[in-house]
């Protein structure tokens, strides 16, 4: 490993060499090797995430001819954890090291995606294997997710974090653009099982990054008090901070709506539209156009604006794509709708979320930030499985485009309600850690 990172520490300079790359400002994020890991580690997964994203619904509705209720399951599958374990697993991981956690939980989110082809392969693969997949996989994001965003507190001090999860949200945008061109080829060449296979290999890859992270951190002895007496003061700890239940309210709805739209947009890409896998790949990539804008010009945004009014333009802009799909035509325009549609997801769900995460952990002692993170993930998440069942019942029922349709208006009416809150709009800097003893 340590030959690895010298060559590629001899390959950047020679790059830099060659195409004369200006060196990074002394302050940069990027100098620090801790956050350096870190990126890279993002930059693999969510490039590998692209060809899962998209192979594993597809999977569904090309090889086993998912129906819009059984979408609805799946997509549900993945999110029950997080409403089942989202605040013990807070507690547990206010006692014990998180990078461990974050490292063993990329290994079993590797593994498990490596089940899907090897059961395409020997005739196993049906709807019942990927709901058991999808379980796996919420199951790790809810303790492995948690503590990939306590583990970046821990080496990013907390004025600078609004800056951390823009670059991570550049990091993803790359990802987004060059991800989905080869995902697409893939599933063309191998067939969406196969394609999950070469996820499974990337994360491994990430596995490598992390391992070499050197955080010093201290675990607080659980002392007298009890598993449920901490878990309580965790869950008090957000609902007496107005800042986080109101955040949690309205990210919670768009998670709802998201989820309600996100059941029926591949089926509308394929059923309505006529799109190919490739097509659906390429189109894809519109997300990382999203995600670069909202990047670049989001933290200028959210400077001039605040971090509670850039959510609220966030909604707003989701809401846009959503509807526009819901109209588009089914003709070569019908693609284009669908490329803007993920466009303006991704800007819209960037916007939202640099600055959520950005609140949420400002506001938040050090101590509690494992069960805050946890209660947080619980209550944003809370209408995300009914939303999944809303959009697959609508869609098998009242068809694909009403259920898109009826996220979009939703969004319309969530950003008016956020736009009245005085929370939302008023909140234009950073917080300070809230009191804690």
């Amino acid at each position: 490993m340590q030959a690895a990172l010298s060559l590629f520490s001899w390959l950047r300079a020679r790059l830099r060499s060659l195409f004369k790359l200006p060196a990074l400002p002394s302050g940069d994020l990027l100098n620090d090797p801790n956050y350096r890991r870190i990126f890279a580690s993002v930059v693999v997964t969510h490039f590998g995430a692209q060809i899962t994203m998209l192979a594993l619904p597809l999977t569904a509705v090309t090889v086993l001819n998912a129906t819009p209720s059984q979408m609805g399951f799946l997509l549900s599958a993945e999110i029950a954890p997080f409403v089942l374990l989202s605040l013990p697993a807070g507690v547990w991981l206010d006692r014990v090291r998180k990078l461990p956690v974050y490292v063993i939980g990329e290994m079993v989110f590797a593994a498990t995606l490596m089940t899907v082809p090897l059961a395409a392969w020997t005739g196993y693969l049906s709807m019942t294997w990927l709901y058991a997949v999808a379980v796996v996989l919420g199951c790790v994001h809810v303790f492995a997710g948690s503590a990939a965003q306590i583990v970046l507190t821990q080496i990013v001090s907390r004025d600078r974090l609004v800056e951390a999860h823009s670059k991570n949200a550049l990091a993803v945008s790359g990802s987004e653009i060059a991800g989905p061109g080869l995902a697409g080829a893939l599933i063309k060449l191998l067939g969406a099982p196969i394609a999950i296979a070469f996820d499974a290999i990337l994360i491994a890859g990430s596995v490598m990054l992390l391992r070499g992270i050197r955080v010093n951190e201290t675990v607080a002895p659980a002392g007298s008090t009890n598993f449920m007496q901490q878990l309580r003061e965790g869950v008090h700890f957000v609902k007496g901070t107005r800042m986080l239940w109101t955040l949690a309210l309205f990210v919670g709805c768009w998670q709802l709506l998201h989820h309600m739209a996100s059941v029926v947009q591949i089926l509308v890409a394929t059923r309505e539209l006529g799109m190919t896998a490739q097509a659906i790949g390429l189109c894809y990539v519109g997300m990382g156009v999203g995600t670069i804008l909202a990047s670049v010009y989001g933290k200028r945004v959210s400077e001039k604006f605040g971090p509670g009014p850039t959510i609220v333009a966030g909604i707003a802009v989701s809401a846009a794509g959503w509807l526009a799909l819901a109209v588009a035509p089914a003709n070569v325009w019908g693609v284009v709708f669908f490329g803007f549609m993920l466009t303006c997801f991704s800007g819209g769900a960037t916007l939202i979320f640099v600055n959520f995460l950005s609140l949420r952990q400002a506001v938040t002692p050090e101590p509690l930030l494992g069960r805050m993170t946890s209660t947080m993930r619980w209550l944003i998440l809370i209408g995300a499985a009914p939303g999944a069942l809303i959009g697959g019942y609508v869609g098998e029922h009242l068809g694909l485009r009403a259920a898109l349709a009826l996220a979009g208006v939703g969004a319309i009416l969530l950003t008016w309600f956020a736009w009245k809150s005085e929370v939302m709009m008023g909140t234009r800097t950073l917080p300070k850690p809230a009191a804690y003893e």
